[in-house]
Protein backbone atom coordinates (compact mmCIF):
# COMPACT_ATOMS: atom_id res chain seq x y z
CA UNK A 1 0.00 0.00 0.00
CA UNK A 2 1.44 3.63 -0.81
CA UNK A 3 2.72 5.90 1.81
CA UNK A 4 1.92 9.21 0.57
CA UNK A 5 3.87 12.06 2.65
CA UNK A 6 1.74 15.36 1.41
CA UNK A 7 2.73 17.16 4.57
CA UNK A 8 7.00 17.86 4.29
CA UNK A 9 9.13 21.20 4.41
CA UNK A 10 8.87 22.53 1.21
CA UNK A 11 6.61 20.56 -0.36
CA UNK A 12 3.52 21.83 -2.39
CA UNK A 13 0.58 21.06 -0.97
CA UNK A 14 -2.25 23.06 -2.98
CA UNK A 15 -1.70 20.98 -5.95
CA UNK A 16 -4.00 17.77 -6.58
CA UNK A 17 -0.81 15.26 -5.60
CA UNK A 18 1.28 14.09 -3.42
CA UNK A 19 5.08 15.53 -3.20
CA UNK A 20 6.70 12.20 -2.32
CA UNK A 21 5.42 8.44 -2.07
CA UNK A 22 6.77 5.88 -0.71
CA UNK A 23 5.42 2.26 -1.88
CA UNK A 24 7.79 -1.66 -1.86
CA UNK A 25 10.97 0.11 -0.58
CA UNK A 26 11.23 3.06 -3.14
CA UNK A 27 10.50 6.81 -3.16
CA UNK A 28 8.85 8.94 -5.34
CA UNK A 29 9.28 12.33 -5.99
CA UNK A 30 7.28 14.61 -7.45
CA UNK A 31 8.57 16.91 -10.60
CA UNK A 32 10.34 19.20 -8.89
CA UNK A 33 11.82 22.96 -10.34
CA UNK A 34 13.90 25.78 -9.48
CA UNK A 35 11.48 27.59 -7.00
CA UNK A 36 12.55 28.45 -4.08
CA UNK A 37 10.99 28.34 -0.75
CA UNK A 38 8.54 31.19 -0.12
CA UNK A 39 9.55 32.87 -3.98
CA UNK A 40 6.83 32.68 -6.77
CA UNK A 41 8.39 31.25 -9.82
CA UNK A 42 12.11 30.38 -11.00
CA UNK A 43 15.18 31.68 -9.16
CA UNK A 44 17.07 34.26 -11.46
CA UNK A 45 20.82 33.44 -12.41
CA UNK A 46 19.78 31.04 -15.77
CA UNK A 47 19.55 27.67 -16.41
CA UNK A 48 22.37 27.15 -13.67
CA UNK A 49 20.96 28.64 -10.97
CA UNK A 50 17.69 27.21 -11.86
CA UNK A 51 18.74 23.89 -12.01
CA UNK A 52 20.96 24.07 -8.93
CA UNK A 53 17.65 25.57 -7.02
CA UNK A 54 15.33 22.07 -8.76
CA UNK A 55 18.15 19.91 -7.07
CA UNK A 56 18.36 21.80 -3.28
CA UNK A 57 14.64 21.31 -3.73
CA UNK A 58 15.10 17.55 -4.55
CA UNK A 59 17.50 16.85 -2.03
CA UNK A 60 15.14 18.54 0.64
CA UNK A 61 12.42 16.15 0.27
CA UNK A 62 15.49 12.86 0.13
CA UNK A 63 16.24 14.67 3.68
CA UNK A 64 12.52 14.79 4.93
CA UNK A 65 12.45 11.09 4.40
CA UNK A 66 15.73 9.96 5.65
CA UNK A 67 17.61 9.70 2.35
CA UNK A 68 20.13 11.22 0.63
CA UNK A 69 21.04 11.78 -3.65
CA UNK A 70 23.20 8.66 -3.10
CA UNK A 71 19.54 6.81 -2.69
CA UNK A 72 18.13 8.05 -5.95
CA UNK A 73 18.26 5.20 -8.49
CA UNK A 74 16.29 6.67 -11.51
CA UNK A 75 16.01 10.45 -12.67
CA UNK A 76 13.90 11.88 -15.27
CA UNK A 77 14.75 15.46 -16.19
CA UNK A 78 12.18 17.74 -18.84
CA UNK A 79 14.74 20.53 -20.34
CA UNK A 80 12.62 23.23 -21.97
CA UNK A 81 15.66 24.22 -24.14
CA UNK A 82 18.00 21.37 -25.61
CA UNK A 83 20.89 24.32 -26.07
CA UNK A 84 21.22 24.43 -22.12
CA UNK A 85 21.82 20.48 -22.04
CA UNK A 86 25.59 21.17 -20.95
CA UNK A 87 24.89 24.36 -18.39
CA UNK A 88 22.56 21.43 -16.51
CA UNK A 89 24.26 18.64 -17.01
CA UNK A 90 27.28 20.48 -15.07
CA UNK A 91 24.93 21.35 -12.03
CA UNK A 92 23.73 18.03 -12.00
CA UNK A 93 27.12 16.21 -11.96
CA UNK A 94 28.11 18.53 -8.59
CA UNK A 95 25.12 16.55 -7.14
CA UNK A 96 25.64 12.92 -8.58
CA UNK A 97 29.59 13.02 -9.06
CA UNK A 98 30.11 9.67 -8.68
CA UNK A 99 27.94 6.42 -9.50
CA UNK A 100 24.66 8.81 -10.65
CA UNK A 101 21.19 7.25 -11.10
CA UNK A 102 19.80 6.62 -14.48
CA UNK A 103 18.75 9.09 -16.33
CA UNK A 104 16.25 10.53 -19.45
CA UNK A 105 16.72 13.87 -20.64
CA UNK A 106 13.28 14.65 -21.95
CA UNK A 107 13.03 18.00 -24.75
CA UNK A 108 9.27 19.44 -23.96
CA UNK A 109 8.19 22.49 -25.56
CA UNK A 110 6.81 24.24 -21.90
CA UNK A 111 7.07 23.19 -18.61
CA UNK A 112 4.77 24.44 -15.63
CA UNK A 113 4.84 28.70 -15.07
CA UNK A 114 7.65 28.91 -17.70
CA UNK A 115 10.22 26.93 -16.17
CA UNK A 116 13.38 25.63 -17.71
CA UNK A 117 13.81 22.84 -16.22
CA UNK A 118 11.80 20.21 -13.69
CA UNK A 119 13.30 16.52 -12.51
CA UNK A 120 11.42 13.72 -10.86
CA UNK A 121 12.75 11.44 -8.83
CA UNK A 122 13.11 7.40 -7.33
CA UNK A 123 14.77 7.06 -4.79
CA UNK A 124 15.14 3.41 -2.93
CA UNK A 125 15.50 2.65 1.09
Amino acid sequence: MPKHLPGLPGAVTTLPFSPVVEANGFVFLAGQVGDAPGRDGAVPGGIEAETRQMLDNVGRLLHAVGLDYRDVVKATVYLRDFDEFAAMNAVYREYFPTEPPTRATVGVTALARDFRVEIEVIATR
